[in-house]
């Protein structure tokens, strides 16, 4: 079963597509998203990668929790299930 993970403290340069080539590193990657801003289209600086199993998660965990990546530390864990807002 894929894992999602959450990835924080993202450079403002990587996009979807590096953040998918980084992780691969670590196994096989589902899907990698950088979140953008809806009215910018600017980096929010984290994203969502989903690795294709559990072993391959905690891999990624391990590689790159507190890696530099381009003068950042990227903060990575498993991602808490979506919280529902109220409609506004």
């Amino acid at each position: 079963m894929a894992t999602n993970l959450f990835v924080g403290n993202l450079p403002y340069t990587v996009d979807s597509d590096k953040l998918g080539q980084l992780f691969a590193q670590a196994g096989n990657v589902v899907s990698a998203k950088v979140i953008a801003d809806k009215y910018s289209g600017r980096s929010r600086g984290f994203g969502f990668v989903e690795m294709a199993t559990d072993e391959e998660a905690k891999k990624a965990i391990e590689l790159f929790h507190n890696k530099d990546v381009e003068g950042r530390q990227l903060v990575v864990n498993e991602a808490r299930p979506r919280e529902e807002r109220p409609q506004q």
